[in-house]
């Protein structure tokens, strides 16, 4: 029985309690292949002005603050919605689950979505959508708000690095239609971390 407990409770440390260290180097990489991608004419989002000058986004400084381990909580009997967006598109979310963390000693929750069509591509099958504003927004920060692509956690933590947080593609042209931030996922907090708003 003793034996069986210690295994029982291994289990719950390695799938249950498992924490991700915050890596600068998977920062930095992030930043290259974004930038990478946005100086290509056949992937870049930018206006073609503005693609003819462009040299690489601003980002915020990479700081370990804003990598956090978060508590994940799953909601399965989530309705799916309509996520309303920059145009009159309309695509079909569900809320997966909430994630809460801290950061400078506050406690901090958001919620985070599943795309219905993306999630019956294969290549998609395990991505999660995190949206959020912060008191950047509008100042340093796209006034939109930003995003971070998650994959499904395998535990009851998951990791989230506001260093790769990203700007929609309605904040370099606007024949993107973006997903809107949904209200609750705006957060009291200063969120110095990944990209800064476009300088047109």
């Amino acid at each position: 029985m003793k034996k069986y407990t210690v295994l029982l409770l291994s289990f719950f440390f390695v799938f249950g309690y498992s924490q991700e260290k915050f890596d600068t180097a998977k920062v930095i990489k992030f930043q290259d292949e974004l930038n990478a991608e946005y100086a290509n004419a056949k992937t870049s989002p930018l206006m073609e002005a503005d693609l003819a000058h462009f040299k690489a986004l601003d980002f915020f400084p990479v700081n370990e603050k804003f990598f956090v381990n978060a508590q994940f909580t799953r909601t399965p009997k989530e309705k799916a919605f309509k996520m309303k967006t920059s145009t009159d598109r309309t695509p079909i979310y569900v809320k997966y689950g909430e994630v809460t963390f801290e950061i400078d000693g506050k406690t901090f929750k958001l919620n985070v979505y599943r795309n219905i069509e993306l999630s019956r591509k294969k290549e998609f099958k395990d991505y999660l959508f995190l949206p959020f504003s912060d008191l950047t927004s509008g100042a340093e920060s796209y006034i939109g708000g930003k995003y971070i692509d998650l994959k499904l956690p395998k535990g009851t933590t998951i990791a989230i690095d506001f260093n790769t947080s990203y700007n929609p593609y309605c904040a370099y042209s606007p024949k993107y239609s973006c997903p809107k931030v949904p209200l609750e996922n705006d957060l009291n907090i200063e969120i110095k971390a990944g990209v800064k708003k476009f300088h047109y």
